[in-house]
């Protein structure tokens, strides 16, 4: 088959054809490794390509499957992780030039649960310093341009891994969102991002296992293909408090499309304490919602009063990460990413004090966003207030909105993300369409 052939078929499609003996692993994974190296120079959507380790895998599924052995659900489906995510005998930089030769010993129980389930590693996908930007640019490993428009960003910060499933190079890529770093860079490339709830995918190696605010992810072109993935990934782990004692859900079948939403109640709320959306969002999100009313969902306008949480969220997630990466600061600095440098110090004076209060705040939303539920199963936004950003796009400048600048880039251009990494509430960024770009 070729390459461009097997670039598009879904995860889902790929494995039952390999079961099937109709593909080869070993074929599958040089089509991956083909199209990743040809796509490399323009898109840069990897730090690392694994082409000798995956190529190893994939002799070893396509042995398995000569002998006739039982095999997993990814078996001899190619994938590809987040640099953020520790991967054994594959380095892991976190993006940064600190790390630009670290190899961890272990993987990550993802990543171990995705290899017991077949999957063969091709690489590991492009992320800022530390995942610490909605922008996927670092000092080390230069912008990662988005699948569509290369004057375009591919969003943050796992921009890497949503640009490896949108251009066809992989059908499945592991990200992570600590406030929309799965859900943004989804958007700006029109691909499929969830963030499970808390606890749904065992995060093992986090400093800090109860208070947490960051999720390891898919990123996948169907929905079908997410609810593979996490059925893999999901499951409890005795060294993640938050996993211990969750019942594992049957996300296949939660996903077969049913064709029917009668009795489904559906809250729209177009903004969410923003003023400045732009009208091709506006309108691919009323017409997505639209289609849900014609399957039979009851639509209605959420219009609750809503404050923008961004600064809850800085205090939160600034004040874990200066004390994850502070003393990279007092080291490194020179070499570290000045966007990274510049945020952290913005955090760095913040009292105990400050930093609980934060923590009441986030406790306050939760419970805010919990009321919606009284009267709506869904609740349905866009993802961004406005498609991909220019590549070029300054942090701390403004962003254009319909030829509108507004300020901060958080609370403008992503305030429907960052909530729901406080509150620890499941959400996906669906494709509904494309703008004039």
């Amino acid at each position: 088959m070729e390459d461009n052939s097997l670039a598009f078929m879904s995860a889902t499609d790929l494995a039952t054809a390999i079961r099937a003996r109709r593909l080869s692993p070993v074929e599958v994974t040089r089509a991956a490794l083909n199209r990743i190296n040809r796509a490399q120079p323009v898109l840069n959507a990897f730090i690392t390509v694994a082409e000798d380790l995956a190529m190893a895998q994939a002799r070893w599924a396509e042995a398995k499957l000569l002998r006739g052995e039982d095999v997993g659900p990814l078996h001899g489906v190619p994938v590809a992780v987040k640099d953020l995510i520790p991967t054994a005998g594959i380095r892991t930089t976190w993006g940064s030039l600190i790390f630009k030769d670290h190899a961890p010993d272990t993987d990550a129980t993802v990543v171990t649960r995705l290899k017991q389930a077949g999957a063969i590693i091709v690489g590991k996908t492009t992320t800022p310093e530390f995942g610490q930007q909605c922008l996927t640019q670092a000092p080390l490993f230069g912008r990662t341009r988005n699948a569509w428009r290369g004057d375009r960003t591919s969003g943050g910060s796992s921009g890497g891994s949503a640009v490896a499933v949108a251009a066809g190079l992989v059908p499945l890529a592991v990200a992570t969102d600590g406030g929309g770093s799965t859900r943004i860079p989804a958007a700006c490339n029109g691909v499929v991002g969830f963030k499970q709830g808390l606890g749904v995918v065992p995060q093992e190696y986090a400093q800090d296992g109860f208070g947490n605010i960051s999720y390891i992810t898919p990123m996948t072109r169907t929905v079908a293909d997410t609810a593979l993935m996490l059925s893999v990934m999901a499951g409890e782990d005795p060294r993640d408090p938050l996993s211990t004692g969750r019942p594992k859900w049957d996300f296949i079948g939660a996903a077969s499309p049913i064709g029917d939403l009668s009795g489904t109640r559906v809250a729209w709320r177009p903004r969410l304490g923003n003023t400045a959306v732009a009208a091709s969002v506006l309108s691919a999100c009323e017409a997505a919602v639209g289609v849900l009313g014609q399957l039979g969902a009851t639509v209605t306008e959420l219009t609750t009063p809503f404050d923008n949480p961004e600064s809850v969220w800085f205090v939160n997630n600034g004040s874990y990460r200066r004390a994850q990466f502070g003393h990279h600061l007092e080291q490194h600095r020179a070499i570290m990413c000045p966007t990274f440098v510049r945020q952290m110090d913005r955090v760095a004076s913040y009292s105990a004090a400050e930093l609980y209060e934060a923590i009441f705040a986030r406790t306050r939303l939760y419970r805010q966003v919990q009321a919606w539920f009284h009267s709506a199963d869904i609740v349905a936004m866009p993802t961004l207030s406005r498609p991909a950003l220019p590549i070029d796009q300054d942090f701390f400048g403004p962003i254009d909105i319909d030829n509108q600048n507004v300020e901060n880039i958080r609370a403008a251009w992503y305030p429907y993300t960052m909530p729901f990494n406080l509150t620890g509430n499941s959400a996906v960024s669906l494709p509904c369409g494309f703008d004039a770009a």
